[in-house]
């Protein structure tokens, strides 16, 4: 489960430095950080239920 987070991870920032690089693609920065925040947030919840 955490290396499915950690590509997820990976995936989201790659796509929002694609945004950023790539002018006109600056929904694709927004809807990648969003997911990324996401993600970290979803893990970080998952984690401190387990404990």
């Amino acid at each position: 489960m955490v290396y499915l987070i950690l590509v997820l991870l990976a995936l989201w920032l790659f796509l929002a430095i694609l945004g950023v690089l790539i002018k006109g693609l600056f929904w694709l920065t927004v809807i990648a950080a969003i997911l990324f925040v996401a993600t970290a947030v979803w893990s970080g919840l998952r984690s401190r239920a387990g404990m």
